[in-house]
């Protein structure tokens, strides 16, 4: 079969001939793929810089985590691999695969559930969203931070402020749901007077994080209380595109009333990960099929991947592969 496989961390994925995967026991199922997105966790592994990289193979590894494929019988469906999954063929879990809506098309539904998984679950288990409440996204214009914006609006959030680097996008946004918006490329000083305004008149409940870095240091600085009680804050990191590390001043943490947690890989629970499977992933691609979330994308054929692979995608659309 044809699959995108890498054969050392770091290098491009060739589009090359790979073994078809067997099935090693009753709760994987060989599903022909016709889907895929390619997204920064899979640009991770493949690189080797994600905490849940594959270990070095001699013979190659196909990349890869989830798709849209049939099964044997036609059912069309979205699953989690067991094998990589930019291939014609590959192995899923029984217990990890969606039903999809016949309104759907497969490209839709490929590119909706890493960016599902990056804010619904920490919007609904981490954050533990109430209708009526302030959400600050930072890091909205692209493709997760996109659908965290609709998702956040559905779950019932009253405010939603939105902050990135993409100016162009970043007005965008505003059709999507966000009721403000924050540019990155503004000084320091202008940055935070802009947040502290946000938050002294309507305080911030939930901030969703998925840069970290500098701009994670500044929002933290921005909630900094005087000694007066403070509203709580559920602060969630999700990702790290500024960089791994930030500076906390111990007086943030002591001055407010300041939940600090992660969602990704790892931190969810089993029944979390079950419920993701079982209501969120349904009730989302049922919105989509309904034209109630709006999805960027843009296709590609799987012969194609070595020149698509490090395309810069504009306007925060998500890259997917078509088999």
């Amino acid at each position: 079969m044809k699959a995108a496989v890498i054969y050392k961390k770091g290098e491009m994925p060739k589009y090359a001939e790979f073994a078809e995967p067997i099935p090693q026991n009753e709760n994987e199922i060989l599903l022909s793929v016709k889907a895929i997105a390619i997204t920064n966790l899979d640009k991770a592994k493949a690189s080797g810089k994600h905490y849940s990289s594959e270990n070095e193979n001699q013979n190659g590894f196909i990349i890869g985590s989830d798709c849209i494929g049939l099964l044997e019988n036609g059912t069309r469906v979205y699953a989690r691999g067991i094998t990589g999954t930019i291939a014609e063929k590959a192995i899923v879990e029984k217990n990890r695969m969606v039903l999809l809506p016949e309104e759907i098309s497969n490209a839709t539904a490929a590119a909706m559930p890493n960016a599902v998984a990056g804010s619904a679950m920490a919007l609904l288990f981490r954050a533990k969203i109430k209708p009526g409440e302030t959400v600050l996204i930072n890091g909205a214009t692209g493709f997760t931070g996109q659908i965290t914006i609709q998702l956040a609006k559905h779950y019932g959030a009253k405010k939603i402020i939105a902050t990135g680097r993409n100016e162009k996008t970043l007005k965008t946004l505003l059709e999507l749901g966000a009721n403000e918006i924050i540019s990155l490329k503004q000084d320091d000083e202008t940055i935070l007077n802009q947040l502290k305004k946000i938050h002294q008149n309507t305080p911030i409940d939930i901030i969703l994080d998925y840069l970290w870095g500098h701009s994670a240091e500044l929002i933290l600085s921005a909630l900094k209380g005087n000694g007066t009680f403070t509203n709580k804050v559920r602060f969630v990191s999700i990702g790290s595109m500024s960089g791994d590390d930030i500076q906390l001043s111990s007086g943030i943490l002591r001055s407010i009333d300041l939940q600090l947690s992660g969602s990704g890989l790892g931190s969810w629970t089993k029944e979390e990960v079950k419920l993701l499977f079982s209501e969120i992933l349904p009730e989302t691609f049922l919105l989509a099929a309904q034209n109630k979330l709006k999805i960027n994308i843009e296709t590609v054929n799987l012969s194609d991947i070595e020149k698509a692979w490090n395309t810069e995608l504009l306007d925060g659309k998500r890259l997917v592969i078509n088999i």
